[in-house]
Order: structure tokens, then C-alpha cells, then sequence
């Protein structure tokens, strides 16, 4: 009795959100257009995406940092590629932080470092996002922006920041998702980790990837990385790793080189 009456609570809360929230033909159209990796997706893909969105915008609050204006084009872009990743999930990955900050360009945070020796090192962090957890979460809108054109680079801010988000789920940002059974768990981190190991190797060697040589950095970032590749640049990131294209593709139930 009770959970058919939060399931009916509950939609119907999120229908009176969809009238409320409703995104306009126009803008949608002109979302999709500019995001081509996007616009390749199956209409009944393109559709659940904009239910998501719409979803999106009624449950998070967006701020512009030092007087930048969010506009709906701005707000909708964001709701669009960040909804992208739980398409097959659910928004309820992303209910654990309510705050979005819009920044015109790149921030640069000054970060301090303490080495094996005690001593504090200083120095400047360029950031075109930053995922909290707990959030806010702080973007570029001008990466934002020309997400459609830096695709073809593998390169896509919203979705490696949402997807650090989801990273975080199991209380740790280590390249393993939100994953309940053991076996599957261990199995995905043995996989990432000797993908990881490999890549890293060819970013030593100076070999050109289709991953940002970013993800070198750490695990969690190799995730997000793959994660970018995976959604904007699927043929290629499955051509060069097979074995993690499969394992996301089950994982976030989507084959978008399938598209």
C-alpha cells in the first residue's frame, strides 16, 4: 500500500514538473542541433532525454559566478549532457547535491599540496569544472558551450564532471561505480586498473589516443575521461578499448556507438 502510493505521489509530482518545467520546441531543437552527439541519438533516446532534462532543471539550482547570466540556453545545455549519462539510470544518482555554478570561462584555484616531507607546496589549478562532493558543482559555460566542437577531441566538461558524481556514489572517487555485487565490483575494478596501467603507458611513450591524455593523471580521472570518449566519441573508444567500451555500455545501459 505504501509504495504504490509514493509511486503514485511521485508521479504525479513529476508530471505537474514536466508542465511546469516544459522545455520549448525551439530551444530543445536547438540544443540538439548543436550537439551533434546528441542529435545522433534513436528519437525514443532523444525524447527520454528531454524528459530527463526538463526533470533536471526542476530539482537544481543554478547561479552565475561574478555576473554571469543564466540564461534557459545555458541551463538546458547543462540539463542535456548531464542527463545523458543516467539516460538508462535515473536521475536519482544526482540527488546528492542541489547547487550549479555557471562561470563565463576556466577558473584558476589556488591549491596547496603537502609532499612526503612536510612541506606545503603552492600553486595555480586551471579548472573548466570542479565536482564537489555534496556539491555545488562549478562549470565553464564557454567549455559548456562548444561541447559540440571539442566532441570530436573526446572532450566533453558537463559529462566528466557529472560522471565524477557518480564515481563518488560508493564514497570514494576511484574509478569503480556505485556497484552492489562483489564480484561484479572487483571485476570492474581489475579491468579498469589494467586499462589504466596501459594507458598510461602510452601517454609516457607520447602515443596519440583517443582518450585525453588527462586521464593519466589519476584513476578518477581516467574514468571520466573514458567516460567523455564513451558518449561523444563511442566508434573510436571502442575501437581502442574494446574490453572498457563493453564494460560501460553495460554499466550505464547504453551502446551509443549502436546510434
Amino acid at each position: 500500500m505504501i509504495a504504490r502510493w509514493w509511486s503514485s505521489w511521485r508521479g504525479a509530482r513529476e508530471r505537474r514538473a514536466l508542465r511546469r518545467r516544459a522545455i520549448p520546441d525551439r530551444l530543445w531543437d536547438l540544443t540538439i542541433t548543436r550537439y551533434p552527439f546528441l542529435a545522433r541519438r534513436q528519437e525514443a533516446d532523444r525524447a527520454e532525454l528531454r524528459r530527463l532534462a526538463t526533470l533536471f532543471l526542476d530539482r537544481k539550482e543554478f547561479a552565475g559566478a561574478h555576473g554571469f547570466v543564466v540564461t534557459d540556453e545555458v541551463a538546458v545545455a547543462v540539463a542535456a549532457q548531464a542527463c545523458l549519462p543516467v539516460l538508462r539510470l535515473g536521475l536519482h544518482l544526482y540527488d546528492g547535491f542541489i547547487g550549479i555554478v555557471i562561470h563565463r570561462q576556466e577558473v584558476v584555484a589556488r591549491r596547496e599540496v603537502m609532499d612526503a616531507d612536510g612541506v606545503v607546496h603552492e600553486y595555480d589549478e586551471h579548472l573548466t569544472g570542479e565536482a564537489m562532493d555534496g556539491g555545488p558543482m562549478m562549470l565553464s559555460w564557454h567549455d559548456v558551450a562548444t561541447s559540440g566542437e571539442t566532441a570530436a577531441e573526446g572532450y566533453n566538461v558537463v559529462i566528466h564532471e557529472f560522471v565524477h558524481v557518480i564515481d563518488m556514489l560508493d564514497g570514494a572517487a576511484d574509478g569503480v561505480p556505485p556497484i552492489a555485487e562483489r564480484a561484479a565490483r572487483d571485476h570492474w575494478a581489475a579491468l579498469i586498473e589494467a586499462e589504466y596501467a596501459a594507458f598510461c603507458r602510452r601517454v609516457d611513450a607520447a602515443d596519440a589516443t583517443v582518450l585525453d591524455p588527462y586521464g593519466a593523471e589519476a584513476l578518477e580521472e581516467f574514468f571520466a575521461v573514458a567516460a567523455e570518449a564513451f558518449f561523444v566519441v563511442p566508434e573510436a573508444m571502442r575501437d581502442e578499448h574494446p574490453a572498457l567500451y563493453r564494460a560501460f555500455a553495460d554499466w550505464f545501459r547504453q551502446d551509443p556507438a549502436a546510434n
